[in-house]
């Protein structure tokens, strides 16, 4: 079952055209994952899924992203709400300057959670969702920029978690940790397709085929091709695909 259905999205920075007629179909609690070189529109697709884009001054928006069934740019739909359903963790840790428990419990608090035994049951159920609720329970008072980096990162995924979305988003998440944080993250991704949709974009073609169902192949503001990931690795259809998937070019 597909949870997103983009129909013909073109999206402008000025006179820039960043995606062209952009049509995919994202299944639910699956892994689809973005590739391709630096510049080609993977992460500015990313970010119109939950309309991050919608802050950038210029943008212009065409065509249709749905989220079952419905344009998530129809004008009843609160943005807010919206990123809510729709999480996203970034390219590098970004922890807010409090503790571990209060950046998980952010969310929630503006969202209007404020009984304490609440916000220590989401708080409790994001850190063991996130795989980081051994390491920070005796910790939950201390500053979350005193943990390491691939730390931060599950604390910023167990944060998303805290607003129970349908849909995490990742833009290159382990492209600023180590090989042991990256190992952590991507058995982590595998653990919460069970109950999200996950999409990651990711420079890291061996993650990509690591973590993956789905993979789009993006190039100028372009799919050039989507499919199966074990398909797109093994027998691409389109020459470019195979040219960047076996370093001719990226």
């Amino acid at each position: 079952m597909n949870i997103i259905t983009t129909n013909n999205l073109n999206l402008h920075y000025g006179e820039f055209q960043a995606l062209k007629d952009v049509c995919i179909d994202i299944p639910a609690k699956e892994v689809t994952a973005f590739i391709g070189p630096s510049g080609c529109g993977k992460s500015t697709f990313l970010r119109t899924i939950n309309r991050m884009n919608d802050l950038i001054d210029g943008v212009r928006i065409k065509g249709e992203i749905r989220l079952h069934g419905k344009n998530i740019y129809d004008r009843d739909v609160d943005a807010t709400l919206l990123r809510k359903r729709v999480g996203m963790v970034f390219q590098s840790p970004n922890p807010f300057p409090m503790s571990v428990y209060d950046n998980v419990a952010y969310g929630p608090r503006i969202h209007g959670t404020k009984k304490r035994a609440e916000l220590d049951e989401i708080v409790e159920k994001s850190l063991r969702g996130a795989a980081i609720w051994e390491e920070t329970k005796d910790r939950l008072k201390k500053s979350a920029l005193s943990l390491s980096g691939g730390q931060q990162q599950r604390l910023c995924i167990a944060r998303a978690l805290a607003m129970q979305p349908e849909i995490l988003l990742m833009d290159e998440p382990t492209s600023a940790l180590d090989p042991i944080s990256t190992g952590k993250i991507e058995e982590l991704i595998s653990q919460l397709k069970a109950e999200y949709t996950i999409v990651i974009v990711t420079h890291n073609m061996q993650q990509a085929t690591r973590v993956s169902d789905n993979t789009a192949f993006f190039l100028l503001g372009e799919i050039v091709e989507y499919n199966k990931t074990a398909k797109i690795f093994s027998n691409p259809e389109d020459e470019r695909t195979e040219n960047y998937i076996t370093g001719r070019f990226g």
